[in-house]
């Protein structure tokens, strides 16, 4: 299932976790240690750009954090990010460099890299979202099946590939430049390519190739035109 693959969805040179990302040959299998990752890598970040605000909580000094934003940790929130008004870190988060996470958005066990826009009443559960990415006002990651059954990955538009995941948390894998439409939703399991795009409304399952466009669930092109 190569278009899920960590290596071909992401620039790891752009989150501070690329290495602990490049062990693993597929993201979701990063989900469950990104606690424990915070931790450790938390003491050793350099104490003339980021401050320890409380046992598991290091920002940088250069972010930008509304003072009705809610912060719970373990959290590393890196330099020029912006947490605006009410937004809700309810912890397990790596939030990247420039990243806009905005007002009434809520992040839980993610690890968001550097310049994503998750400006307007998003949920991002239990996800990665790539370099400048991009999820439209009320678009969300939904995170656990309601059969409450393991999360599959499913290759539907691919090689028909199915990887079972071990996980009954499990949102989304967004890679680099992914552009997701307002109000969509993004069901347990979803990844989506590089550089892809969805459209507003959106209900999406399985693996999204890279450079194609998410119209439904029938009609997913290619940008040069050609339907799967």
């Amino acid at each position: 299932m190569e278009n899920a693959k960590t290596a071909n969805l992401y620039d790891l040179s752009q989150t501070i976790a690329g290495e602990y990302l490049k062990q693993f040959t597929y993201p979701w299998e990063a989900l469950s240690g990104i606690s424990e990752f915070i931790r450790t890598l938390g003491p050793t970040l350099d104490p003339e750009k980021f401050i320890q605000q409380n046992e598991d909580i290091w920002i940088a000094k250069s972010a930008k954090i509304a003072p009705t934003a809610c912060l719970n940790g373990p959290l590393i929130i890196d330099e020029d990010a912006e947490i605006r008004h009410c937004a809700f870190i309810r912890g397990s988060a790596v939030i990247g460099k420039g990243t806009v996470v905005g007002n009434s958005t809520e992040i839980k066990n993610d690890i968001i890299f550097n310049c994503v826009q998750v400006p307007h009443y998003n949920y991002v559960g239990d996800s990665i979202l790539g370099y400048r990415s991009h999820m439209g006002a009320g678009s969300i990651t939904s995170n656990v099946k309601s059969d409450k059954t393991l999360v599959a990955v499913k290759d539907k538009y691919g090689t028909g590939e199915e990887i079972e995941t071990g996980l009954k948390k499990f949102g989304a894998m967004l890679g680099d430049f992914v552009e997701v439409g307002c109000n969509s939703v993004l069901n347990p399991g979803t990844v989506i390519g590089r550089k892809s795009s969805i459209y507003p409304t959106s209900c999406v399952r399985y693996v999204i190739p890279a450079d194609h466009i998410f119209k439904d669930a029938g009609h997913v092109v290619s940008r040069n035109g050609s339907s799967l």
